[in-house]
């Protein structure tokens, strides 16, 4: 049963860690653990769009978070926001440009940090729409979270600026490993394809959660999209979990009843925007578009969300539909592909 549920970005315990890692390597020694304090308010402090949502647009929600609030040119302003507390007491007022410095450094690596992940960030508004996903890393990744958090916490008991550079270090070097690793897995893709004569039109390969060593492959040849799965070891070569492939549904490939009025042809090019592309029916009900993007399950499309286009007695409506709560994530699975125990990669 498809049910409506938000969509998920870089979970704000990251965000916040990461920001009181930032905020106290940069202005620790001015402002103490304070730095930490306002880093961490502010690295959180973009997803206020997040509460934007509306019961008679289903849509509005995947429009707008990771909106303006997340581009490069708002995290000057909205880094103010963030200090007001701070500036409430006469003892900071004279040092608020250094808690600007550390506002707005903090606030703008959250936008960073979700441009880093798959799901898309309107990082260059109001110059550019462009969804920018540079996938380097999963929306939930253990190792760069707790990492982060141990060298933080043993800063601020042991008052050491050296370990939450250290830590801030630890995760710029694990963000080049997802760059690198994000090349491994594009080049596997190539090679895939060209295996099987095909020509890439378009193509994106993601992280799946939390590691960057298996991949979600997706990519466009002769009209139809292609998801795989790859596996690039850290210490071995890349290898490839064949999967399926769908024909790839536009706007000219929405059925008769879907294309009644401007109410579901607008509502399809918005999920189509906010997809990149990727959008296919879905097989266990062909009602239902989806983002091919994310799947419920590794061996089929069985989409995480989409869209149902309806007409009824005069009455168009787009309806979101999604089985996020119904997710089984197959821990064991995935472990067993991590670790390169799943016989199916050849």
């Amino acid at each position: 049963m498809f049910h409506r549920r938000e969509s998920p970005g870089m979970d704000p315990f990251t965000h916040a860690v990461i920001g009181a890692t930032i905020g106290y390597a940069l202005c620790g020694q001015k402002l103490g653990k304070h730095a930490a304090a306002l880093g961490a308010l502010s690295a959180i402090s973009p997803d206020v769009d997040h509460f934007v949502s509306s019961e008679t647009d289903p849509l509005l929600y995947i429009e707008y978070h990771r909106f303006f609030t997340h581009s490069l040119l708002f995290a000057f302003i909205g880094a103010f926001v963030p200090m007001l507390p701070w500036l409430s007491r006469a003892e900071f007022r004279a040092r608020w440009g250094m808690l600007w410095l550390c506002s707005w450094t903090t606030y703008l690596s959250h936008c960073l940090l979700d441009a880093s992940t798959t799901w898309g960030t309107r990082l260059y508004w109001p110059f550019a729409q462009t969804r920018v996903s540079w996938d380097l890393i999963a929306i939930v990744d253990p190792l760069f979270t707790f990492t982060l958090t141990g060298a933080l916490a043993f800063a601020l008991v042991r008052k050491s600026r050296r370990a939450v550079l250290v830590g801030f270090a630890f995760a710029l070097a694990y963000l080049a490993l997802g760059g690198l690793q994000h090349h491994r897995a594009m080049r596997a893709q190539k090679h895939l394809a060209e295996e099987r004569g095909h020509t890439i039109e378009r193509s994106q390969v993601m992280p799946t959660l939390a590691n960057n060593i298996v991949w979600r492959s997706v990519y466009l040849a002769n009209g139809n999209i292609y998801s795989d799965r790859i596996r690039v070891g850290w210490f071995s070569r890349a290898s490839v979990r064949e999967g399926t492939s769908l024909p790839r549904i536009t706007a000219n490939e929405l059925r008769p009843e879907e294309q009644e009025g401007n109410r579901l042809l607008h509502g399809f090019d918005r999920f189509e925007w906010f997809t990149g592309g990727w959008t296919a029916r879905a097989p266990i009900d062909d009602t239902v578009i989806g983002d091919m993007r994310y799947s419920r399950s590794t061996d089929a499309f069985d989409p995480v969300w989409g869209i149902r286009l309806t007409h009824e007695n005069g009455h168009h409506a787009v309806e979101w539909v999604s089985r996020e709560r119904d997710r089984h994530l197959g821990l064991e699975q995935l472990w067993a592909e991590i670790v390169g125990n799943d016989v199916r990669y050849k």
